[in-house]
């Protein structure tokens, strides 16, 4: 007989606890108004692509050099800060878009005017405005922009592991980092996992009972 798996947290005073969460259930809570907008007011939310429905202007666009940007600028104090930003005063000035129901009657046109001015800027400008104007922005990241990040390298999202790919050849590969991050108890990769086929000599042969030139003959006419 084994001796029971200890853990970190034998040695701990206190009482532990079981944690239950399902896969699904981490999403759902991240669905923002869905549930409250369908029992509250009979609403069943569809797609809106990159919008929030009712809350406008809040969207991403298109920057002169092929990347995107999303600006949220749909509070009453920052929507005029970002149409300053981009140098439309007077919709900053208009009643229709004082608060966020006329705003979000008229997301379409404002979504095309702030379209109009990012698509004639790189991301970079276009980024340094919002930021400088007070305005919540960021750069929508593709793999090849993320993994050149510094700050997704001073986080420590980037861990770099030996895998074989499927070439079969076997090199260093950036893969995301551990989260969440606890002082005490860091967390860490030990190893990426078994590669396909790892096992199938134990299951075809051990627990099924094929002989092993079988196996060979069916791995050999690509049955397996």
């Amino acid at each position: 007989d084994r001796s029971p798996a200890r853990g970190l947290g034998d040695g701990l005073p206190g009482t532990g606890q079981v944690v239950d969460v399902a896969l699904y259930e981490a999403v759902f809570a991240l669905m923002e108004g869905l549930v409250p907008e369908y029992d509250g007011y009979g609403i069943v939310r569809e797609r809106t692509g990159n919008r929030i429905p009712g809350v406008a202007p809040s969207s991403t666009y298109p920057c002169s050099d092929g990347h995107w940007i999303v600006i949220g600028g749909n509070g009453d104090r920052v929507f005029p800060r970002l149409m300053r930003a981009i140098g439309r005063e007077d919709l900053a000035q208009d009643p229709r878009f004082q608060d966020n129901p006329g705003r979000a009657a008229h997301q379409d046109f404002l979504d095309d005017v702030i379209a109009g001015w990012t698509s004639q800027r790189p991301l970079e400008e276009a980024l340094r405005v919002m930021v400088e104007a007070g305005v919540p922005a960021g750069p929508i990241y593709s793999a090849a922009q993320i993994v050149e990040d510094p700050h997704f390298q001073a986080r420590g999202m980037l861990e770099t592991h030996r895998a074989r790919l499927g070439d079969g050849v076997e090199r260093e590969v950036r893969f995301p980092g551990v989260v969440p991050k606890l002082d005490r108890t860091p967390g860490g990769v030990r190893w990426l996992g078994p590669e396909l086929g790892a096992h199938n000599d134990e299951i075809y042969c051990g627990l099924l009972g094929l002989d092993p030139e079988r196996l060979a003959r069916l791995k050999e006419q690509g049955v397996i």
